[in-house]
């Protein structure tokens, strides 16, 4: 049996993608069948579809998805055909969730909280374990920490804010000025539009920085941190770097690529559940129109997140 699916024949821009038929998977052991629903956009997949990312070579895209089980592998005891579940599987490996069809070990995977459609759910995973495993697994945000998440309106960003608030820490976004409404009403509650204020200049000191940028962000927010404050980097690899500016001002640095956790999911949706967390969708397209997802995707000004429906 066949599926449609996003593929590519090479490395470049969006317009490498294209509708393919490929061979529909089969679950293995302790792996799900899941017929996709929806599937989330994230910077990541255009990091994949234009060099490879890490691995360099080209890979099927996509690491969101909500969905519905079709059926279980052999050993598969906490899933049932029909469950609604959503999650992030294997990343950092390939996953492929740019398809109608894709298998998943059923431990990445959790069951979907009933208050969100396919397409919120798809918006979560990987931008809000993102979130959740840099603030509370390395930073470990206490209540009345000072946190301050730069590109705040973004995918990760506006999912930080809101984690960050429900740990009961004091929270400050770095943003344009047109999105500071909708950043206050996720709870923020200092911001700066960084197209007018160099945010060092005028910010008090904090005890975290959630860097979603990169480049000159890192090292001047270490200006910023207090001593044994943490920047968290989740831009690049060789901001390593950082860690031994950090260390030689009694400060920390620390770069992290987000790890498949249904520990970590289930926490996102409890949050979900409690109405702490919400995910803000920018823009839904079919999966015909990848390609131009991803030009949005890549021009930078989402607010939240793009989302690929499979059942329009």
């Amino acid at each position: 049996m066949t599926m449609r699916a996003i593929g590519q024949d090479g490395f470049g821009g969006p317009e490498v993608l294209k509708v393919i038929e490929a061979e529909r998977p089969v679950p293995g052991p302790a792996e799900v069948l899941v017929r996709v629903h929806a599937a989330g956009v994230n910077p990541t997949d255009s990091w994949h579809r234009g060099s490879g990312g890490l691995a360099g070579a080209v890979v099927p895209l996509g690491w969101d998805l909500s969905g519905v089980v079709e059926a279980v592998g052999p050993g598969v005891a906490t899933l049932a055909p029909g469950d609604e579940v959503f999650g992030m599987p294997r990343h950092p490996l390939p996953a492929g969730t740019y398809a109608e069809y894709v298998t998943s070990p059923a431990r990445h995977l959790v069951r979907k909280p009933g208050t969100l459609t396919h397409l919120q759910a798809a918006a979560l995973p990987l931008a809000a374990l993102t979130a959740w495993q840099a603030l509370v697994d390395v930073a470990e945000v206490a209540p009345g920490q000072r946190v301050l998440v730069h590109a705040a309106a973004g995918g990760v960003g506006h999912l930080a804010v809101q984690i960050a608030k429900a740990r009961g820490a004091h929270v400050i976004g770095t943003a344009r000025t047109a999105k500071h409404e909708f950043l206050r009403g996720l709870g923020a509650d200092e911001l700066i539009d960084y197209t007018e204020t160099d945010f060092e200049a005028v910010m008090e000191p904090v005890d975290v920085v959630i860097d979603t940028i990169g480049g000159a962000y890192g090292p001047r927010s270490l200006k910023i941190l207090r001593p044994g404050g943490i920047l968290v980097s989740l831009a690049s690899p060789a901001e390593a770097y950082l860690a031994e500016e950090a260390a030689a001002v009694a400060r920390r640095a620390a770069f992290m690529i987000v790890e498949a956790d249904q520990a970590g999911l289930r926490q996102v949706a409890e949050l979900v559940e409690a109405g702490l967390l919400r995910p803000e969708i920018d823009r839904v397209f079919p999966l015909e129109r990848a390609a131009e997802a991803h030009e949005l995707s890549d021009a930078g000004r989402t607010t939240g997140k793009i989302v690929l429906s499979l059942t329009a």
